[in-house]
């Protein structure tokens, strides 16, 4: 195994991941002002991030036979661009039809995108593909939790909170400009003649369902952690929204550490400490009643959790090498599955039997993945 090396396209693709989680993390934080403008209740703003779950679903499942036909790099910019577009049409938007589309279309582009990044960072940096991977979600972690900064500071000025979208509108046309020439990799005539031959193989679906587990953990702390601090713990609102930060740092150190070990031990072998680790730390959180407590376990939980993915998405690339676009779909795919269905799950157990009890469903969720990720034997597809 050689050296790691960032040449221009690793950078241009770890800059539109970013680009990307910005623009997906945007959604939540400026809702309240799009509810307020619309006139909007809490179900029609929720509807926002289930369009753009679905746009995710889908765009998994047609990104590889859209790639065969159209090419990585056109669906790579394209995707991109729409996502812009997007983002523009929900500015605009005067009506809650329209920005459902906008959230749907940017969902649905902004993962065609995010399948083109995967794959094709995944084929470009072969065997080192896990550290390349878990820098790239690393920096996408970064930019997703500036995304709600960015909405509060623009809120305050003439400009309003589409400034954030805006913001990040004209820095795609930053990277557009110095990197449009950088060429895109592609896949081998070979592989297209061996793709209607072979199937994924059952290890990949296994590791394919620790992946939705993952996220499912990752969504259920992103959309519920500041009201278990507030409703359970017994923060005021405003502290417990800001120290929701505190796991987004987690996860960001999680994934920096992850980049570093995964020079060293495989992927299913940090994945499975991760997995272990969330058993440990996610305890700590939950059964707390003091904010120390409970902010020191919000903290463990993000490292752990927040490497979950792209060491899952490794071991997931790495199974299917040969088939990159279609793992790399199929793994958006159980990403917009995870978001669509497991924060309304716990907030529909929340509804039902309390907050503190609804989140004992994360330690099912981990150690569903920990079983199956324990038991799996990566083969690879070749």
């Amino acid at each position: 195994m050689g050296a790691f090396r960032r040449d221009r396209f690793t950078w241009l693709a770890y800059l539109l991941l970013g680009y990307f989680a910005y623009l997906q993390a945007s959604l939540g934080p400026l809702m309240p002002f799009l509810r307020s403008e619309l006139h909007l209740g809490y179900a029609e703003g929720g509807l926002h991030l289930s369009a753009f779950a679905g746009g995710m679903i889908a765009a998994g499942l047609s990104a590889a036979p859209l790639a065969q036909r159209m090419g990585r790099r056109t669906l790579l910019w394209g995707g991109a661009l729409g996502m812009a577009f997007g983002a523009l049409l929900l500015m605009s938007g005067l009506h809650v039809a329209v920005t459902l589309s906008a959230a749907l279309g940017m969902g649905y582009l902004g993962t065609l995108l995010l399948v083109m990044i995967q794959a094709a960072l995944s084929d470009h940096h072969g065997a080192l593909r896990a550290t390349a991977l878990t820098e790239a979600n690393m920096l996408a972690m970064l930019c997703a939790g500036l995304s709600p900064l960015m909405v509060g500071l623009w809120a305050r000025t003439a400009v309003g909170w589409r400034g954030a979208l805006l913001t990040a509108v004209l820095a795609l046309g930053w990277i557009a400009l110095f990197n449009r020439g950088v060429p895109i990799p592609s896949q081998t005539s070979s592989f297209e003649r061996r793709a209607a031959a072979k199937r994924l193989p059952a290890s990949f679906w296994a590791v394919w369902l620790a992946l939705i587990m993952s996220v499912a953990m990752e969504w259920c702390m992103v959309a519920w952690s500041a009201d278990f601090l507030t409703g359970v713990v017994g923060l005021p609102a405003t502290d417990a929204a800001m120290l929701v930060s505190v796991f987004f740092i987690g996860a960001l150190l999680g994934r920096f550490a992850n980049s570093r070990w995964t020079l060293h031990a495989s992927p299913r072998t940090l994945l499975l400490a991760m997995l272990v680790v969330v058993a440990i730390g996610f305890p700590v959180f939950w059964l707390a009643r003091t904010p120390p407590v409970a902010v020191m376990g919000l903290g463990v939980v993000g490292f752990s959790v927040g490497a979950l993915f792209p060491l899952g998405l490794s071991m997931a690339l790495t199974i299917a090498a040969d088939h990159a676009d279609a793992a790399s779909g199929w793994v958006s795919t159980a990403a917009g599955l995870a978001i669509l269905i497991a924060p309304f799950t716990l907030g529909a157990l929340a509804d039902r039997y309390e907050l503190n009890a609804a989140f004992s469903v994360l330690l099912l969720f981990n150690a569903t993945a920990l079983i199956i990720t324990a038991a799996v034997r990566p083969r690879r597809l070749g």
